[in-house]
């Protein structure tokens, strides 16, 4: 069933657990989702990275709000919608317009007067909408450029909560020792500063860069109040690794069209990961 994101985000908040957002760059992967939360009975959010509509040109914005909803429909658990980075107020006009009932502003590369300006305009318009706002204060960087040992970029207790105080949003992004994309060491969340985080916003936490941090060290993150945690970077390449093996399985197989398998394959390599991920990390 289709549930607002930001009802999700509530009800993590009050399990003292963290809903995964996973992104989602077409319907094979949106749908392998929708069905592991169902068999695992635990709610998740499917999200759309906003460079797969203008850069790659894997889905339409609107035809992707409207196929989450129809999937979110055959199924019994809650199933939210999220759109990620996005950075610009248009750009997030354009998200709440297609249908997204939460998104994310990301101002964090400007200074902290303009984050704040730019934030709070974006949340002003989106909540006469209805709309959930993500906001990011710190930087996530990228793992290949070292930005998760990059302490400068970490979130500062106190900004955060000048930020949260100022712009009204209704989630947070941090920066903890988390960073896009893959890491070239094994990361180390700095939880005490989540914790300090946690005890001065009222807000659901969220961690970006969530594929190669170990478990137990998200368990622990998710008890200090991250409700919500990306993970995309470990799923695309479990994605392209259905593809390969299909390909591979069909190498001399004569049928004309054997393309058209090719989604229900995937989708049965797919689903036991994704059942794995929400049976290990979420506590609902």
């Amino acid at each position: 069933m289709y549930e607002k994101t930001q009802n999700i985000l509530r009800m993590a908040k009050e399990s003292n657990t963290s809903v995964i957002a996973f992104i989602c760059m077409d319907y094979i992967m949106a749908r392998s989702v929708v069905y592991a939360a169902e068999k695992t009975n635990t709610p998740a959010i499917v999200m759309l990275y906003p460079e797969h509509v203008s850069v790659q040109h894997t889905t339409g914005i609107c035809n992707y709000a409207t196929m989450v909803k129809e999937l979110a429909g055959e199924v019994n658990v809650p199933i939210g919608l999220h759109a990620d980075h996005d950075y610009s107020y248009g750009a997030v006009v354009r998200s709440m317009n297609a249908g997204f009932d939460s998104i994310m502003i990301d101002g964090s590369m400007h200074s902290l007067e303009k984050n704040i300006s730019i934030t709070k305009e974006v949340v002003i318009k989106a909540h006469s909408l209805n709309v959930c706002v993500e906001g990011e204060i710190g930087h996530v960087g990228l793992a290949k450029e070292d930005a998760d040992s990059r302490e400068d970029l970490y979130t500062k207790p106190e900004v955060a909560k000048k930020f949260c105080d100022e712009t009204g949003v209704d989630a947070l992004a941090v920066s903890i020792g988390n960073a896009h994309g893959e890491y070239k060491s094994i990361p180390k969340l700095d939880i005490k500063r989540l914790e300090e985080i946690h005890d001065m916003t009222d807000v659901p936490l969220v961690l970006h860069g969530g594929s190669g941090i170990p478990d137990n060290q998200l368990l622990i993150a998710f008890s200090k109040g991250i409700n919500k945690f990306n993970l995309g970077t470990e799923f695309l390449g479990r994605y392209y690794s259905a593809m390969e093996e299909y390909i591979n399985v069909n190498k001399y197989n004569s049928n004309p069209v054997k393309i058209i398998d090719l989604p229900e394959y995937v989708q049965s390599r797919l689903q036991p990961y994704l059942e794995n991920r929400l049976r290990t990390l979420c506590r609902f």
